[in-house]
């Protein structure tokens, strides 16, 4: 008799049906002759390039590929958001080359921009945080070990300085120099590059103004640095000329709003722009 009543109707039972039946789509598109794009969304058709020139199939270098995977999972997974601003470096830029020429070491800007990093992610905790694998809850973590993306011939690696906090810039630009060369000579362990809880994507002296790095997954934010230049800027009386530093942050939105991380890169910029802050 009732299902005489509910005949021609939707009940509750066809919409999980239909439910249960969608959700299992991707899965077993995974497994059908054609890969599935992520979170079942199309897969991109393959083109046969050679029907309109000549052309060369070069394989992808192993790191090339485990990174491609990585960060096509972090971009779809994580709601990206980026911030761009500048910092005046004009008295760091000074000060960098005093403290090359003091110290008989060549130092770069990056040790001193993840000094700098350091410092704002201890002002700001939950940029040295990561999501609970069930969003229900932030993992703050004690430690500060920042990644930095080198690149090398066979792709891009991320080393990373253990516990920035208790280092000085001139250890840091030391070890950053041991890293990035074992990293060209392809001989990075698995320890040198985990347990990063912040990412710094220096694209140095090459050039370009801003860009959106991608999170390095679990981390909650990355920072990305471009050549600095040159600017006339108003000091309330005339334009003068000062070193401006390019940063661009990404941050993770389920973890950081616009406001936190608004006020992690103007306490960065404040940081890079009098670097005696880091003593405070």
């Amino acid at each position: 008799m009732l299902d005489v009543a509910l005949r021609g109707r939707i009940v509750i039972e066809d919409v999980q049906g239909y439910v249960k039946q969608t959700l299992a789509q991707p899965a077993a598109a995974a497994t059908s002759a054609a890969p599935a794009g992520g979170s079942g969304i199309p897969p991109i058709p393959a083109v046969d390039f050679s029907q309109f020139g000549e052309i060369e199939t070069v394989p992808l270098a192993r790191i090339r590929k485990l990174s491609a995977a990585h960060l096509h999972r972090a971009w779809v997974n994580i709601p990206h958001v980026t911030q761009t601003d500048d910092a005046d470096i004009t008295d760091l830029e000074a000060f960098r080359k005093s403290a090359s020429d003091e110290s008989g070491t060549k130092l770069t800007l990056l040790p001193f921009v993840m000094k700098a990093v350091e410092k704002a992610m201890q002002a700001y905790p939950d940029f040295n945080s990561s999501l609970s694998p069930d969003g229900a809850s932030l993992i703050r973590k004690k430690y500060l070990h920042i990644g930095f993306a080198a690149d090398t011939p066979n792709g891009l690696v991320v080393p990373v300085i253990k516990d920035a906090d208790k280092k000085g810039v001139l250890q840091i630009s030391q070890e950053m120099s041991e890293l990035a060369k074992k990293a060209r000579d392809g001989k990075l362990g698995p320890a040198d590059m985990s347990g990063a809880t912040f990412t710094i994507s220096s694209l140095g002296g090459i050039g370009g103004r801003y860009f959106t790095p991608i999170i390095n997954a679990p981390e909650v934010a990355i920072l990305g640095v471009c050549k600095s230049q040159m600017e006339p800027v108003w000091d309330g009386k005339q334009f003068v000329p000062r070193l401006m530093l390019p940063l661009s942050l990404t941050w993770d939105h389920r973890v950081i709003d616009g406001a936190a991380a608004a006020r992690f890169n103007a306490y960065l910029g404040q940081i890079l722009s009098d670097f005696r802050r880091v003593l405070l």
